[in-house]
Protein backbone atom coordinates (compact mmCIF):
# COMPACT_ATOMS: atom_id res chain seq x y z
CA UNK A 1 0.00 0.00 0.00
CA UNK A 2 0.81 3.83 -0.99
CA UNK A 3 0.83 6.65 1.24
CA UNK A 4 -1.11 8.02 -1.00
CA UNK A 5 -4.14 4.91 -1.05
CA UNK A 6 -4.17 5.37 2.35
CA UNK A 7 -6.86 5.95 4.32
CA UNK A 8 -6.51 9.56 6.54
CA UNK A 9 -7.31 7.67 9.54
CA UNK A 10 -4.31 4.97 8.07
CA UNK A 11 -2.10 8.31 7.87
CA UNK A 12 -2.98 9.83 10.75
CA UNK A 13 -1.92 6.43 12.58
CA UNK A 14 0.91 6.30 11.08
CA UNK A 15 2.42 9.96 11.85
CA UNK A 16 1.51 9.27 15.79
CA UNK A 17 3.34 5.80 15.30
CA UNK A 18 6.22 8.14 13.71
CA UNK A 19 6.42 11.23 15.86
CA UNK A 20 6.02 8.95 19.10
CA UNK A 21 8.97 6.35 17.95
CA UNK A 22 10.88 9.20 16.69
CA UNK A 23 11.01 11.52 19.98
CA UNK A 24 12.09 8.20 21.84
CA UNK A 25 15.78 8.05 19.16
CA UNK A 26 14.58 4.93 17.64
CA UNK A 27 15.48 4.26 14.17
CA UNK A 28 12.37 2.71 12.36
CA UNK A 29 10.80 2.47 8.79
CA UNK A 30 7.41 1.36 9.00
CA UNK A 31 6.61 1.69 5.13
CA UNK A 32 5.48 5.66 5.40
CA UNK A 33 7.50 6.99 8.16
CA UNK A 34 9.84 8.26 5.62
CA UNK A 35 13.67 7.43 7.39
CA UNK A 36 14.99 8.26 11.30
CA UNK A 37 14.19 10.20 13.97
CA UNK A 38 17.04 12.38 12.71
CA UNK A 39 15.30 13.85 9.56
CA UNK A 40 14.42 17.62 10.28
CA UNK A 41 12.34 17.61 7.43
CA UNK A 42 8.66 17.21 8.54
CA UNK A 43 6.30 15.39 6.01
CA UNK A 44 4.88 18.16 3.48
CA UNK A 45 1.31 19.80 4.18
CA UNK A 46 0.21 18.29 1.21
CA UNK A 47 -0.14 14.88 0.59
CA UNK A 48 -2.73 15.17 -2.28
CA UNK A 49 -2.24 16.87 -5.84
CA UNK A 50 -5.19 16.79 -8.41
CA UNK A 51 -5.07 18.32 -12.13
CA UNK A 52 -8.29 18.74 -13.31
CA UNK A 53 -7.49 20.09 -17.05
CA UNK A 54 -10.79 21.41 -18.55
CA UNK A 55 -10.48 22.22 -22.69
CA UNK A 56 -10.31 24.77 -24.55
CA UNK A 57 -10.46 28.41 -23.39
CA UNK A 58 -8.41 31.63 -23.59
CA UNK A 59 -8.69 33.73 -19.91
CA UNK A 60 -10.16 36.75 -21.10
CA UNK A 61 -13.10 34.11 -22.39
CA UNK A 62 -13.72 32.67 -19.79
CA UNK A 63 -13.62 35.09 -17.14
CA UNK A 64 -14.43 38.36 -19.16
CA UNK A 65 -17.50 38.95 -17.38
CA UNK A 66 -15.97 38.57 -13.95
CA UNK A 67 -16.30 42.02 -12.33
CA UNK A 68 -15.38 41.31 -9.44
CA UNK A 69 -11.67 39.21 -10.41
CA UNK A 70 -11.94 42.78 -12.00
CA UNK A 71 -12.28 45.34 -9.55
CA UNK A 72 -9.86 43.03 -7.80
CA UNK A 73 -6.92 43.65 -10.41
CA UNK A 74 -7.12 41.18 -12.53
CA UNK A 75 -5.72 41.28 -15.86
CA UNK A 76 -9.17 40.76 -18.00
CA UNK A 77 -9.90 42.63 -21.23
CA UNK A 78 -13.01 44.13 -22.33
CA UNK A 79 -12.33 44.39 -25.98
CA UNK A 80 -9.66 43.68 -28.35
CA UNK A 81 -7.80 44.77 -31.47
CA UNK A 82 -8.57 42.59 -34.69
CA UNK A 83 -5.79 42.85 -37.71
CA UNK A 84 -7.43 45.98 -39.05
CA UNK A 85 -6.64 48.04 -36.07
CA UNK A 86 -9.86 47.93 -35.03
CA UNK A 87 -11.36 47.98 -31.35
CA UNK A 88 -13.83 44.70 -31.14
CA UNK A 89 -15.59 45.25 -27.79
CA UNK A 90 -16.17 41.36 -26.57
CA UNK A 91 -19.62 40.64 -26.08
CA UNK A 92 -20.84 37.32 -24.56
CA UNK A 93 -22.03 33.93 -25.98
CA UNK A 94 -23.01 30.68 -24.27
CA UNK A 95 -20.68 27.99 -22.79
CA UNK A 96 -22.18 25.33 -24.85
CA UNK A 97 -22.35 27.53 -27.83
CA UNK A 98 -22.45 26.08 -31.83
CA UNK A 99 -18.99 27.15 -33.46
CA UNK A 100 -15.41 25.79 -33.12
CA UNK A 101 -12.75 28.30 -33.61
CA UNK A 102 -9.50 26.87 -34.81
CA UNK A 103 -6.62 26.32 -32.73
CA UNK A 104 -3.34 24.79 -34.20
CA UNK A 105 -0.16 26.45 -34.19
CA UNK A 106 -0.89 28.61 -37.51
CA UNK A 107 -3.85 29.86 -35.77
CA UNK A 108 -1.33 31.06 -32.88
CA UNK A 109 0.90 32.49 -35.37
CA UNK A 110 -2.04 34.35 -36.69
CA UNK A 111 -3.63 36.11 -33.78
CA UNK A 112 0.05 36.37 -32.01
CA UNK A 113 1.09 38.71 -34.95
CA UNK A 114 4.70 39.16 -33.79
CA UNK A 115 3.86 40.00 -30.42
CA UNK A 116 0.41 42.84 -30.95
CA UNK A 117 -2.17 40.09 -30.68
CA UNK A 118 -4.67 41.57 -32.84
CA UNK A 119 -4.88 38.51 -35.17
CA UNK A 120 -7.67 36.99 -33.27
CA UNK A 121 -10.28 37.93 -36.85
CA UNK A 122 -7.96 35.69 -38.93
CA UNK A 123 -8.97 32.37 -36.74
CA UNK A 124 -11.21 30.11 -39.09
CA UNK A 125 -14.62 29.21 -37.35
CA UNK A 126 -16.25 26.27 -37.82
CA UNK A 127 -19.72 25.67 -37.34
CA UNK A 128 -22.23 22.62 -36.31
CA UNK A 129 -24.66 21.54 -38.53
CA UNK A 130 -27.42 23.63 -38.00
CA UNK A 131 -26.22 26.29 -35.75
CA UNK A 132 -28.38 29.67 -35.79
CA UNK A 133 -25.51 31.82 -34.39
CA UNK A 134 -22.77 31.43 -37.09
CA UNK A 135 -21.63 32.43 -39.32
CA UNK A 136 -21.10 36.19 -37.63
CA UNK A 137 -18.71 38.95 -37.48
CA UNK A 138 -16.05 38.65 -34.83
CA UNK A 139 -16.95 35.34 -33.30
CA UNK A 140 -13.36 35.03 -31.93
CA UNK A 141 -14.03 37.82 -29.70
CA UNK A 142 -16.24 36.50 -26.75
CA UNK A 143 -16.45 36.17 -23.00
CA UNK A 144 -18.96 33.57 -21.79
CA UNK A 145 -22.13 33.94 -19.98
CA UNK A 146 -21.46 34.46 -16.09
CA UNK A 147 -24.54 32.98 -15.17
CA UNK A 148 -23.28 29.78 -17.18
CA UNK A 149 -19.66 29.49 -15.20
CA UNK A 150 -20.90 31.07 -11.65
CA UNK A 151 -18.88 27.75 -10.02
CA UNK A 152 -15.46 29.23 -12.13
CA UNK A 153 -16.19 32.43 -10.70
CA UNK A 154 -16.79 31.48 -6.76
CA UNK A 155 -13.81 29.55 -6.96
CA UNK A 156 -11.71 32.35 -8.49
CA UNK A 157 -12.82 34.70 -6.65
CA UNK A 158 -12.50 32.70 -3.03
CA UNK A 159 -9.16 31.09 -3.38
CA UNK A 160 -6.44 31.91 -5.67
CA UNK A 161 -6.88 33.02 -9.44
CA UNK A 162 -3.73 33.09 -11.51
CA UNK A 163 -3.99 35.78 -14.43
CA UNK A 164 -0.47 35.16 -15.92
CA UNK A 165 -0.81 31.17 -16.56
CA UNK A 166 0.12 30.42 -19.70
CA UNK A 167 -0.25 27.64 -22.36
CA UNK A 168 3.04 26.24 -22.53
CA UNK A 169 2.76 25.08 -26.53
CA UNK A 170 1.53 26.97 -29.21
CA UNK A 171 -1.01 24.45 -30.45
CA UNK A 172 -3.97 22.64 -29.95
CA UNK A 173 -5.17 19.53 -27.33
CA UNK A 174 -2.95 16.72 -28.22
CA UNK A 175 0.59 18.63 -27.34
CA UNK A 176 -0.73 20.40 -24.43
CA UNK A 177 -1.98 16.66 -22.49
CA UNK A 178 1.62 15.66 -22.98
CA UNK A 179 3.09 18.77 -21.86
CA UNK A 180 0.66 18.14 -18.93
CA UNK A 181 1.99 14.99 -17.97
CA UNK A 182 5.96 15.72 -18.94
CA UNK A 183 6.02 19.13 -19.72
CA UNK A 184 6.94 18.50 -23.55
CA UNK A 185 5.77 16.83 -26.43
CA UNK A 186 8.65 15.62 -27.82
CA UNK A 187 9.43 12.13 -29.68
CA UNK A 188 12.37 11.45 -27.59
CA UNK A 189 14.09 12.62 -24.61
CA UNK A 190 16.95 13.93 -26.99
CA UNK A 191 14.88 15.56 -29.60
CA UNK A 192 14.70 19.21 -30.39
CA UNK A 193 11.37 18.70 -31.83
CA UNK A 194 7.79 18.94 -30.69
CA UNK A 195 4.39 17.14 -31.91
CA UNK A 196 2.84 20.70 -32.82
CA UNK A 197 -0.61 19.23 -33.93
CA UNK A 198 -3.29 16.99 -33.52
CA UNK A 199 -2.84 13.68 -35.23
CA UNK A 200 -4.18 13.63 -38.93
CA UNK A 201 -4.69 10.88 -41.65
CA UNK A 202 -1.23 10.48 -44.02
CA UNK A 203 -1.90 12.67 -46.41
CA UNK A 204 -3.46 15.89 -44.36
CA UNK A 205 -7.00 14.24 -43.64
CA UNK A 206 -8.65 14.69 -40.37
CA UNK A 207 -9.07 11.60 -38.40
CA UNK A 208 -12.10 9.89 -37.09
CA UNK A 209 -13.56 11.11 -34.14
CA UNK A 210 -13.79 7.44 -33.49
CA UNK A 211 -9.88 6.83 -34.40
CA UNK A 212 -7.86 5.98 -31.73
CA UNK A 213 -4.32 8.13 -31.34
CA UNK A 214 -1.02 7.71 -29.39
CA UNK A 215 0.61 4.23 -29.74
CA UNK A 216 -2.68 2.49 -30.55
CA UNK A 217 -3.58 4.85 -33.58
CA UNK A 218 -3.76 2.67 -36.53
CA UNK A 219 -0.36 2.61 -38.31
CA UNK A 220 -1.24 5.22 -41.61
CA UNK A 221 -1.85 8.18 -38.71
CA UNK A 222 0.40 10.69 -38.22
CA UNK A 223 1.59 14.06 -35.92
CA UNK A 224 3.46 16.92 -37.44
CA UNK A 225 6.55 18.20 -35.54
CA UNK A 226 7.81 21.58 -35.08
CA UNK A 227 11.85 21.84 -35.41
CA UNK A 228 13.35 25.06 -33.68
CA UNK A 229 13.53 27.15 -36.73
CA UNK A 230 9.57 26.76 -36.68
CA UNK A 231 9.01 24.34 -39.80
CA UNK A 232 6.48 21.48 -39.79
CA UNK A 233 7.58 19.22 -42.77
CA UNK A 234 8.37 16.39 -40.43
CA UNK A 235 5.84 14.45 -39.21
CA UNK A 236 5.31 10.38 -37.67
CA UNK A 237 3.71 8.37 -35.83
CA UNK A 238 2.05 9.66 -32.78
CA UNK A 239 4.06 7.13 -30.36
CA UNK A 240 6.69 8.73 -28.16
CA UNK A 241 8.79 7.56 -25.54
CA UNK A 242 10.67 9.93 -22.74
CA UNK A 243 10.27 10.08 -19.43
CA UNK A 244 6.98 11.97 -18.13
CA UNK A 245 6.31 12.84 -14.35
CA UNK A 246 4.62 9.24 -13.67
CA UNK A 247 7.78 7.79 -13.76
CA UNK A 248 9.73 10.38 -11.22
CA UNK A 249 5.93 9.01 -8.39
CA UNK A 250 6.84 5.18 -9.24
CA UNK A 251 10.56 5.22 -8.36
CA UNK A 252 9.50 7.41 -5.12
CA UNK A 253 6.55 4.92 -4.93
CA UNK A 254 4.04 7.13 -4.68
CA UNK A 255 0.42 6.52 -6.06
CA UNK A 256 -0.71 7.74 -9.51
CA UNK A 257 -3.98 7.61 -11.33
CA UNK A 258 -5.30 9.32 -14.66
CA UNK A 259 -9.17 9.33 -14.58
CA UNK A 260 -10.34 9.81 -18.05
CA UNK A 261 -13.53 8.76 -20.14
CA UNK A 262 -11.43 6.90 -23.45
CA UNK A 263 -8.92 4.96 -24.10
CA UNK A 264 -7.85 6.57 -27.73
CA UNK A 265 -8.49 10.03 -27.11
CA UNK A 266 -6.30 12.47 -28.05
CA UNK A 267 -7.24 14.11 -24.76
CA UNK A 268 -5.47 10.63 -22.64
CA UNK A 269 -1.92 11.62 -22.55
CA UNK A 270 -0.54 8.36 -21.38
CA UNK A 271 -2.04 6.29 -24.55
CA UNK A 272 0.93 8.45 -26.74
CA UNK A 273 3.98 7.03 -24.29
CA UNK A 274 5.22 3.74 -25.45
CA UNK A 275 6.58 2.86 -21.61
CA UNK A 276 3.15 3.20 -20.29
CA UNK A 277 1.32 2.22 -23.19
CA UNK A 278 2.66 -1.21 -24.42
CA UNK A 279 0.34 -1.87 -26.77
CA UNK A 280 -0.31 -5.18 -28.12
CA UNK A 281 0.94 -6.42 -30.88
CA UNK A 282 -1.84 -5.14 -33.40
CA UNK A 283 -1.71 -1.41 -31.72
CA UNK A 284 -5.32 -2.14 -30.90
CA UNK A 285 -4.70 -1.45 -26.81
CA UNK A 286 -2.83 -0.64 -24.24
CA UNK A 287 -1.21 -3.37 -22.07
CA UNK A 288 1.65 -2.24 -20.09
CA UNK A 289 1.78 -2.42 -15.63
CA UNK A 290 1.47 1.36 -15.72
CA UNK A 291 -1.95 1.56 -17.97
CA UNK A 292 -3.68 -1.44 -16.35
CA UNK A 293 -2.84 -0.32 -12.87
CA UNK A 294 -3.27 3.57 -12.92
CA UNK A 295 -5.06 5.06 -16.43
CA UNK A 296 -8.86 4.91 -14.92
CA UNK A 297 -10.94 4.89 -17.77
CA UNK A 298 -13.97 6.26 -16.08
CA UNK A 299 -13.32 9.44 -15.08
CA UNK A 300 -16.70 9.59 -12.81
CA UNK A 301 -14.62 7.26 -10.38
CA UNK A 302 -12.39 9.84 -8.92
CA UNK A 303 -15.74 10.63 -7.12
CA UNK A 304 -16.19 7.55 -5.62
CA UNK A 305 -12.47 7.31 -5.03
CA UNK A 306 -12.62 9.95 -3.04
CA UNK A 307 -15.59 9.00 -1.29
CA UNK A 308 -13.80 5.25 -0.58
CA UNK A 309 -10.72 7.15 0.52
CA UNK A 310 -8.88 5.93 -2.01
CA UNK A 311 -7.75 9.24 -3.68
CA UNK A 312 -3.84 8.51 -4.67
CA UNK A 313 -1.06 10.99 -4.16
CA UNK A 314 -1.48 12.69 -7.57
CA UNK A 315 -4.30 12.43 -9.69
CA UNK A 316 -4.85 13.90 -13.25
CA UNK A 317 -8.70 14.35 -14.21
CA UNK A 318 -9.65 14.54 -18.15
CA UNK A 319 -13.32 15.42 -18.71
CA UNK A 320 -15.67 13.53 -21.32
CA UNK A 321 -16.53 16.21 -24.40
CA UNK A 322 -19.94 17.02 -22.64
CA UNK A 323 -18.19 18.27 -19.60
CA UNK A 324 -15.43 19.53 -21.01
CA UNK A 325 -15.59 22.99 -22.14
CA UNK A 326 -14.73 22.51 -25.37
CA UNK A 327 -16.65 25.19 -28.07
CA UNK A 328 -19.29 23.00 -30.06
CA UNK A 329 -19.33 19.81 -28.01
CA UNK A 330 -20.04 21.02 -24.28
CA UNK A 331 -23.37 20.87 -22.88
CA UNK A 332 -22.45 23.17 -20.64
CA UNK A 333 -22.14 20.65 -17.23
CA UNK A 334 -18.47 21.36 -16.73
CA UNK A 335 -18.11 23.67 -13.75
CA UNK A 336 -20.82 21.40 -11.86
CA UNK A 337 -18.30 19.08 -12.94
CA UNK A 338 -15.40 20.49 -12.01
CA UNK A 339 -17.21 21.85 -8.76
CA UNK A 340 -18.26 18.30 -7.82
CA UNK A 341 -14.81 17.12 -7.66
CA UNK A 342 -14.29 20.01 -5.49
CA UNK A 343 -16.79 19.80 -3.48
CA UNK A 344 -16.59 16.10 -2.69
CA UNK A 345 -12.37 16.49 -1.79
CA UNK A 346 -13.80 19.69 0.06
CA UNK A 347 -16.36 17.63 2.01
CA UNK A 348 -14.28 14.88 2.92
CA UNK A 349 -10.85 14.55 4.90
CA UNK A 350 -8.54 15.05 1.91
CA UNK A 351 -9.23 18.58 1.99
CA UNK A 352 -7.10 19.02 4.75
CA UNK A 353 -3.67 17.96 2.77
CA UNK A 354 -4.55 18.09 -0.63
CA UNK A 355 -3.86 20.82 -3.89
CA UNK A 356 -6.28 21.21 -6.74
CA UNK A 357 -5.40 22.86 -9.62
CA UNK A 358 -7.88 23.56 -12.39
CA UNK A 359 -6.27 24.71 -15.46
CA UNK A 360 -7.61 24.48 -19.21
CA UNK A 361 -5.54 22.75 -21.80
CA UNK A 362 -5.61 25.27 -24.61
CA UNK A 363 -6.65 28.82 -26.03
CA UNK A 364 -9.09 27.09 -28.12
CA UNK A 365 -8.59 30.02 -30.67
CA UNK A 366 -10.76 32.75 -28.34
CA UNK A 367 -9.23 36.66 -27.98
CA UNK A 368 -7.12 37.01 -25.46
CA UNK A 369 -4.99 40.25 -24.90
CA UNK A 370 -1.27 39.50 -23.14
CA UNK A 371 0.90 38.28 -25.40
CA UNK A 372 2.73 35.49 -24.03
CA UNK A 373 7.10 35.07 -23.78
CA UNK A 374 8.38 33.64 -26.66
CA UNK A 375 11.24 30.92 -25.26
CA UNK A 376 11.45 29.05 -28.81
CA UNK A 377 9.58 27.97 -32.27
CA UNK A 378 6.89 26.01 -29.72
CA UNK A 379 6.95 27.65 -26.25
CA UNK A 380 4.82 29.91 -24.88
CA UNK A 381 1.46 29.50 -25.96
CA UNK A 382 -1.63 31.67 -24.64
CA UNK A 383 -3.17 32.54 -21.74
CA UNK A 384 -5.47 29.87 -20.63
CA UNK A 385 -7.31 30.08 -16.58
CA UNK A 386 -6.07 28.60 -13.71
CA UNK A 387 -7.39 28.46 -10.21
CA UNK A 388 -5.88 26.96 -7.35
CA UNK A 389 -8.02 25.14 -4.48
CA UNK A 390 -6.80 24.55 -1.23
CA UNK A 391 -6.81 24.96 2.52
CA UNK A 392 -3.14 26.94 2.11
CA UNK A 393 -4.34 28.32 -1.02
CA UNK A 394 -4.08 32.35 -0.48
CA UNK A 395 -7.65 33.39 -0.17
CA UNK A 396 -9.59 36.20 -2.45
CA UNK A 397 -5.66 36.30 -4.08
CA UNK A 398 -4.58 37.39 -8.07
CA UNK A 399 -1.59 35.64 -8.87
CA UNK A 400 0.49 37.91 -11.28
CA UNK A 401 3.44 35.76 -11.35
CA UNK A 402 4.05 34.04 -14.67
CA UNK A 403 3.01 30.47 -14.44
CA UNK A 404 2.60 27.25 -17.15
CA UNK A 405 1.86 23.96 -17.27
CA UNK A 406 5.22 23.09 -16.19
CA UNK A 407 4.31 24.86 -12.91
CA UNK A 408 2.22 22.36 -11.81
CA UNK A 409 4.86 19.84 -12.73
CA UNK A 410 7.63 21.83 -10.71
CA UNK A 411 5.09 22.04 -7.44
CA UNK A 412 4.56 18.36 -7.72
CA UNK A 413 8.16 17.44 -7.84
CA UNK A 414 8.86 20.22 -5.20
CA UNK A 415 6.06 19.08 -3.07
CA UNK A 416 7.06 15.54 -3.30
CA UNK A 417 10.50 15.45 -3.81
CA UNK A 418 11.13 14.02 -6.85
CA UNK A 419 13.70 15.42 -8.54
CA UNK A 420 13.51 17.28 -12.25
CA UNK A 421 11.90 16.06 -15.52
CA UNK A 422 14.30 18.93 -17.37
CA UNK A 423 11.44 19.93 -19.48
CA UNK A 424 9.42 23.09 -18.98
CA UNK A 425 9.83 22.22 -15.46
CA UNK A 426 13.02 22.92 -15.04
CA UNK A 427 12.46 26.61 -16.11
CA UNK A 428 8.64 26.58 -14.76
CA UNK A 429 8.76 28.60 -11.17
CA UNK A 430 6.62 26.11 -8.70
CA UNK A 431 3.14 28.21 -7.69
CA UNK A 432 4.37 28.94 -4.23
CA UNK A 433 3.05 32.43 -4.59
CA UNK A 434 -0.09 30.76 -4.66
CA UNK A 435 0.33 29.37 -1.36
CA UNK A 436 1.02 30.55 2.31
CA UNK A 437 1.25 27.36 4.57
CA UNK A 438 1.52 29.27 7.51
CA UNK A 439 -1.69 30.70 7.43
CA UNK A 440 -5.13 29.39 9.01
CA UNK A 441 -6.12 26.80 6.58
CA UNK A 442 -9.78 27.88 4.78
CA UNK A 443 -12.28 25.88 6.01
CA UNK A 444 -14.05 24.79 3.13
CA UNK A 445 -17.62 26.44 2.03
CA UNK A 446 -19.62 24.15 -0.86
CA UNK A 447 -19.47 25.62 -4.28
CA UNK A 448 -22.94 25.99 -5.65
CA UNK A 449 -23.56 24.50 -9.01
CA UNK A 450 -26.53 23.18 -11.11
CA UNK A 451 -25.77 19.47 -11.03
CA UNK A 452 -23.50 17.62 -7.77
CA UNK A 453 -21.34 14.52 -7.79
CA UNK A 454 -24.64 12.27 -8.09
CA UNK A 455 -26.39 13.26 -11.55
CA UNK A 456 -22.40 12.35 -12.65
CA UNK A 457 -22.10 9.06 -11.13
CA UNK A 458 -25.80 8.55 -12.34
CA UNK A 459 -25.12 9.76 -16.04
CA UNK A 460 -24.69 6.91 -18.14
CA UNK A 461 -24.65 8.70 -21.94
CA UNK A 462 -21.47 8.06 -23.46
CA UNK A 463 -18.88 10.14 -23.75
CA UNK A 464 -18.14 12.12 -26.42
CA UNK A 465 -15.14 11.93 -28.19
CA UNK A 466 -13.11 15.36 -28.49
CA UNK A 467 -13.91 16.46 -32.32
CA UNK A 468 -11.17 18.68 -32.49
CA UNK A 469 -9.44 20.56 -35.26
Amino acid sequence: MKWGDRTVGQRGFLLFWCLLLGTAGLLINLGGCGGTSTNPNPRPKINHVVVIFQENRSTDNLFGGDQNLMAAGADLATSGLDSLGQTIPLTPVALANDYNTEHSHEAFVNMYDGGKMDGANLISVGCNQGATDCPGPNLQFKYVNPSDVAPYYALAEQYTFADQMFQTNQGPSFPAHQFIISGTSAPTATSDLFAAENPQAQGGAEISVTDNTGCIAPLTQVVRLIDPTGDESQSQYPCFDHPTLTDLLDQEQLSWRYYTPLAGSIWTAPNAIQHICVPNSGNTECTGSDWTNNVVLNQTQVLTDIADGHLPAVSWVIPSGQESDHPGINDGSGPAWVASIVNAIGNSPYWSDTAIFIAWDDWGGWYDHVAPSIYNSYEYGFRVPLIVVSPYAKAAHISHVTHDFGSILKFIETNFGLGSLGYADARADDLSDCFDFNQTPITFQAIPAQYDARHFLNDKTPPLDPDDD
